[in-house]
């Protein structure tokens, strides 16, 4: 029979081990987020993200006067040239562009006009390997608070 305090950490073990393992089955795959922005004058902002080959991504950005700073990986052929931009826009420019290889894009916005600057845009990426590190580690802890707590109902030898 299983005591109160082996009961409790069973369950907290369980769920701990279960919460590990539903995050790191939600980060498979490649990821998707949508950003909404608003910067106030004078203000900047930074993306970097890992994109997978073939990724789709969106950037809208809104406002007086900002300048926008966009780099992408380049491939080795001269069809995989990777999107380069570093100009100043006014009033609205949209970005739509496919990842032509796998690596690393970088975007830089930054409000060089007298009124807010609005920003949105939707990016696809791929989880950092850290953190399925991250995610198996919770697991394991979990298994292991299981384990210690298991311990508690375990009859005693004679003599302790």
């Amino acid at each position: 029979m299983l005591t109160k305090t082996t009961a409790i950490g069973v369950g907290a073990g369980c769920v701990i081990a279960a919460i590990g393992a539903v995050a790191f089955f939600l980060s498979l795959g490649v990821q998707s987020q949508t950003i909404e922005e608003t910067l106030d004058i004078a203000e900047n902002t930074a993306y970097q993200f890992n994109a997978p080959k073939h990724s789709h991504e969106l950037l809208n950005v809104t406002g007086n006067s900002f300048h926008v700073k966009i780099e992408t990986p380049e491939g080795e052929g001269a069809a995989e040239k990777g999107l380069q931009v570093d100009d100043g826009f006014i009033k609205n420019v949209s970005f739509e562009w496919f990842g032509l290889v796998e690596g690393q894009h970088r975007i830089k916005i930054q409000n060089t006009g007298d009124s807010e600057v609005e920003i949105n845009g939707t990016f696809e990426f791929k989880s950092d390997p850290l953190l399925f590190t991250f995610h198996v580690l919770v697991i394991i802890a979990g298994i292991v608070i299981i384990g210690v707590s298991a311990g508690f109902s375990v009859k005693k030898p004679r003599g302790f």
